[in-house]
């Protein structure tokens, strides 16, 4: 046999070996996986490392995860089709007659492209080159355009079809399209809030977010026009959540037709082209090896946990703190939010939510307020989603922070950036409060859908 530890010492050494290792800068799929085998050699025998297969297997087989690829690669032909530039182009024109009116524009194009997209860094890079020279050049105030840009862009991992969600359902063994609906008012609410904070910003105070010279204003005619030539795109994201949400077809299905529709959509736009095409492939290979690999690392990492008896001592723990079932969702949520400061969602949801989740339906769904159970996990998992969205803004290892820092100007010090991300982070707290208050802007479309 290996060694004998008490699970307290247990939890400090693996999660602090694991904090050293990624302060230290190395990525974070293998310092998981590489953890994991060494602890099992360490704790185990022979027979221990019998976990490895047996957790990741399971991965490898699920058809859930087949939806990840796929909605990946439409993004990728959607982007290098150029379909983002021209939304922005419409939306600006129409809305850039009003105060605040681009910061606003930037919000509702990256509402739009979550719903294309579901990738955060592509959303963030792709505003920041678009709006953000737009927005300079008409004097916005820099921390208004940062901000919107980043907090809009962030929208991805919440609206569906949100590639966490994908994961969230796969490691929580729940329902994507439950969750895909669930998330829908929380996203639009979220994104309402933004453009709400914008716009009464810019009117109180007109030098924040000036409207566009006269000149550059278009008729209502060419308003038409112009909306009309995003018709294609905009088809596409209705048809493609539309089979979701009617059940038609299953998120994986779906995905399938939104890469089909893409090809459609790159050749209607006349960017339907080996390059494009190429380009996709590549990115889209990228970023699903970046998630497969932490998934099966961060895993096997949990798993070897739980079998220690790490699931039993942090629900003695959080019970053993005496706050009642609000109190120890409350602590829930402040754990990932630090967390997020420093770790990324795929690693937070691998080594949270295999724990969380169980100590929630532990809770029961009556402690709040809530009719069935299977209201209360798809009510904790769009929480998670909302809270993931804060990670990305949260200083200092935020990735929209860097994504932005890598395309804006070199005379905006990261200072800056940091500083234009707090508004929108105490945005994003009041919606993951309001969410945890009001249940029913989380359950109520899935019930209305689902019956």
């Amino acid at each position: 046999m290996g060694l004998d530890l008490s699970i307290e010492w247990l939890t400090l050494i693996m999660f602090g070996s694991l904090l050293i290792l990624l302060m230290a800068g190395l990525p974070l799929a293998f310092v998981t996986g590489g953890l994991a085998c060494v602890f099992l050699f360490v704790l185990g025998d022979a027979q221990a490392l019998n976990i490895v297969p047996s957790r990741i297997f399971p991965l490898m087989t699920n058809y859930q995860l087949s939806a990840i690829p796929l909605f990946i690669f439409m993004a990728a032909m959607l982007e290098r089709a150029g379909i983002i530039n021209d939304m922005f182009d419409v939306i600006y024109k129409v809305l850039g007659g009003i105060k605040g009116g681009l910061a606003s524009a930037t919000i509702i194009a990256s509402t739009i492209l979550a719903a294309m997209v579901g990738v955060i860094g592509a959303a963030v890079v792709t505003m920041g080159i678009i709006a953000l020279p737009a927005m300079l050049k008409r004097q916005y105030d820099p921390k208004i355009a940062m901000g919107s840009i980043m907090a809009g862009g962030t929208l991805g991992i919440l609206i569906p079809p949100s590639i966490l969600a994908i994961i969230y359902a796969v490691v929580a063994e729940q329902s994507v399209g439950e969750l895909f609906i669930g998330a829908v008012f929380p996203g639009l609410m979220l994104s309402g809030l933004y453009i709400l904070y914008v716009t009464v910003r810019s009117y109180v105070n007109p030098t924040l977010g000036p409207p566009i010279p006269m000149e550059e204003r278009v008729s209502t005619r060419e308003k038409v026009a112009l909306v009309s030539k995003m018709s294609a795109p905009i088809a596409l994201i209705v048809i493609v959540l539309g089979v979701i949400f009617t059940g038609i077809a299953t998120p994986v299905e779906a995905a399938g037709i939104g890469t089909f529709g893409a090809f459609i959509v790159a050749a209607i736009h006349r960017k339907l082209d080996w390059p494009t095409v190429r380009e996709a492939c590549i990115t889209t290979l990228k970023a699903s090896a970046m998630v497969i690999w932490i998934m099966f690392g961060a895993t096997i990492f949990v798993g070897l946990y739980v079998l220690e008896g790490g699931q039993e001592f942090v629900q003695g723990a959080l019970e053993g703190t005496g706050f009642g079932p609000w109190g120890i969702l409350i602590l829930m949520q402040i754990v990932l939010i630090v967390l997020g400061m420093f770790l990324d969602w795929v690693g937070i949801l691998l080594l949270c939510v295999p724990i969380f989740v169980p100590i929630v339906k532990a809770l029961g769904a009556a402690s709040f307020g809530l009719d069935s159970p299977d209201d209360l996990v798809l009510w904790f998992g769009v929480i998670y989603l909302v809270n993931m969205q804060m990670s990305f803004l949260s200083p200092p290892f935020g990735y929209a922070l860097f994504y932005l820092r890598g395309v804006a100007p070199d005379s905006i010090p990261m200072s800056d950036i940091f500083r234009s991300a707090l508004p929108f982070l105490a945005i994003q707290l009041i919606g993951l409060g309001l969410c945890m208050i009001f249940p029913e802007i989380i359950t109520w479309l899935p019930n209305q859908v689902y019956g």
